[in-house]
């Protein structure tokens, strides 16, 4: 469950600064994933890997 709050926290983050580039979107993503998996307590190299995936989805979107 906490590793879906955190991925929906990072999409929407994400999607929030618009026009980001696929880079940029995972840069953005894999820190704060590794942020929010230190603050709960959780792995934060596979935090980093989740929020760079998926910050580089969303920037790819965006930057459309």
């Amino acid at each position: 469950m906490k590793k879906l709050l955190a991925t929906t926290m990072l999409l929407a983050a994400a999607g929030s600064l618009g026009a980001c580039s696929t880079l940029r979107g995972a840069a953005i993503g894999g820190a704060g994933g590794a942020g929010i998996a230190a603050a709960t307590g959780g792995d934060v190299r596979q935090g980093a890997a989740v929020g760079g995936v998926g910050g580089a989805v969303v920037g790819t979107v965006v930057d459309d």
